[in-house]
Order: structure tokens, then C-alpha cells, then sequence
């Protein structure tokens, strides 16, 4: 691990998770962690006394971006190295994790790994096939960017015009993708998701607007390719079902992932295009525990 290039690694959290635990021990000498919280009060901080080789930062309240935008600055800025890890608090980090990221670097250049998304609750898990082929698919195929795992320098992207714009937005990945080209490498993180019917709501609206304000000719085909499929299920359930069963079956095993819920892929269709058409249409969501109002790319108000 010496032999690589000393590593920044940024974990926005509010809490100690096992992430926490897992990416302390895979530091080299040189590397660093760095844990962007809110403020003094949060519970991470708790953890301070027990690891002093992490760096603990309290990235404050943000105005005209999200939290995680907010923190992503303030740790960005903070950071001592040019090689920069973006992680996110939900997900099992192997041991190697850190390692292979570096690697994987060293032989492509900025590098992204692969989130699947496991629901907590009812309505996460019946849309858990179409997150699949509608969100972690397309990442995979089209070399895009997931925040919760990638690795780049500073010299990959114009860091300052980056900066300024991640101050007056929403979503931190989707104006890296803007910046920055990568290689998503054949690797999968399960990321649970939800808990409650109120977040399995809350997620497909935001994950929406970023595409409506960062990849508009994406959205407008998803709602548009949704339509004809939902017309397609009332007007033939069966042979609907059917393709829609295998083809999701196709999906998990491009992803490395087997899950029962394939079978749910048709019901779930039902659900997906109105929830869809609802989360274009609508301004405010709710994202760790703050409101955003989004009007705008760059016109984001937090809500009190």
C-alpha cells in the first residue's frame, strides 16, 4: 500500500457506521479519512477520541445546495492529497476496498464502482427491479458516475469551476459526471435503501430532478419508454409480464446480483410510472433530513 499514491478519502455522515470502522483499517501511512459532518453535535463525533488518525470536520449548515454538496466542498478543500476517494456511509467496504480502487486507477484513471439498491420497506422493495434497470444499469453500461464509490486526482477536472457550481446545486455525482469521464469497473455494493413508505417516496423524486436538470434528453426518454411499456402491460399482461421478468432476470446477472425480486419487475411497473410522472412534476423533496426546494440547476433553496 506504500507504493501507491496517498489517498484522500471523504465520508460525509452524521453518524458512526460500520463504514466508519471498515475504511479506518484500510488506510495506508500516507492515506487519510475524512469524516464531513454537520456540526459539533452530531453523533459521529462521539467517535472522536477513539480514532485520531480520522479527521472530523464540521462542514455547517448549507445554503443553495444540498448537505451532501456541502460537505463534498468542505472536505475537498480540506483534503491534503490530489488523489481523492468519494464514499458514502451505507454500504460494506471489503478490506481491499481502498486498495483495488487505487489499483484499478493506476491501470483505467478515475474509476467508479456500481450501486444495487435493496429496499427496507414495502415500496423500496417492489421497485427494487426497475432501480436496477433504469438506474444501476445504465451507470454500468454507460461508464457513469456513482458518489458512493469513486476515485479520481484533482488534476482530472477544473476542481475550482467545480467547486463553485457543487455550491449552488443538489446532487454531487451528477455534476461530476459533467467533469469528469471514468471506467466503472464490473463491481456491485449492495446499498439498502428506505425504511419507510414516506422515503421510498421521497428518493424517486430527487433521483428524477437530477436527471431533469443534468441529463434532460434521459428523462424525458425514461418517461416517454415508461408509457409505451405501461400501455403495453394493460394492453398485453401476460406477454408483458413474461419480458419483463426475463429481461430484469438479464439485468441482476449483468450486475452479479440475485434477487427474488425480479418477479416483482411487472407489478412494479404500475407503480413506477405514476410515481415517475409525480417526481417530475414536483419541486421539494426531503434528503437526510432537510427539504430542498430545487427550481433550477443552479436555484436550490434549502426549506426551513
Amino acid at each position: 500500500m506504500s507504493d501507491r499514491a496517498p489517498t484522500s478519502v471523504l465520508l460525509p455522515t452524521t453518524r458512526w457506521t460500520d463504514a466508519c470502522t471498515e475504511l479506518a483499517a484500510q488506510l495506508g501511512d500516507s492515506d487519510e479519512l475524512l469524516i464531513i459532518h454537520d456540526s459539533a453535535d452530531d453523533p459521529v463525533t462521539e467517535q472522536k477520541d477513539r480514532f485520531e488518525d480520522i479527521r472530523f470536520i464540521a462542514a455547517g449548515e448549507p445554503e443553495g445546495c444540498s448537505g451532501k454538496a456541502n460537505a463534498i466542498v468542505v472536505g475537498m478543500e480540506a483534503a491534503r492529497h490530489d488523489r481523492l476517494v468519494w464514499t458514502d456511509d451505507d454500504f460494506h467496504h471489503p478490506l481491499d476496498w481502498l486498495m483495488v480502487l487505487n489499483t484499478d486507477y493506476e491501470e483505467y484513471g478515475p474509476v467508479s464502482e456500481v450501486p444495487y439498491f435493496v429496499g427496507q420497506d414495502p415500496l423500496s422493495v417492489l421497485l427494487e427491479p426497475l432501480y436496477a434497470s433504469a438506474g444501476s444499469l445504465p451507470l454500468y453500461l454507460g461508464d457513469q458516475i456513482w458518489g458512493g464509490a469513486v476515485i479520481f486526482d484533482r488534476s482530472d477536472i477544473d476542481e475550482v469551476a467545480f467547486l463553485d457550481e457543487l455550491q449552488r446545486t443538489v446532487s454531487d455525482d451528477g455534476l461530476l459526471m459533467e467533469y469528469l469521464q471514468v471506467t466503472t469497473v464490473d463491481r456491485t455494493r449492495i446499498v439498502p435503501i428506505g425504511g419507510t413508505i414516506r422515503e421510498a417516496v421521497e428518493r424517486p423524486v430527487r433521483w428524477t430532478q437530477i436527471l431533469r436538470w443534468h441529463f434532460p434528453g434521459a428523462i424525458a426518454g425514461t418517461v416517454l419508454f415508461s408509457l409505451l411499456l405501461l400501455v403495453s402491460a394493460i394492453l398485453a399482461p401476460l406477454p408483458t409480464a413474461a419480458v419483463l421478468t426475463v429481461l430484469h432476470f438479464a439485468v441482476n446477472e449483468v450486475l452479479g446480483v440475485r434477487r427474488w425480486t425480479t418477479v416483482l419487475a411487472y407489478p412494479a411497473l404500475f407503480v413506477f410510472v405514476p410515481l415517475v410522472l409525480y417526481a417530475y412534476t414536483c419541486r421539494t423533496f426531503v434528503w437526510g433530513g432537510r427539504q430542498y426546494r430545487w427550481r433550477g440547476k443552479f436555484d436550490v433553496t434549502v426549506v426551513e
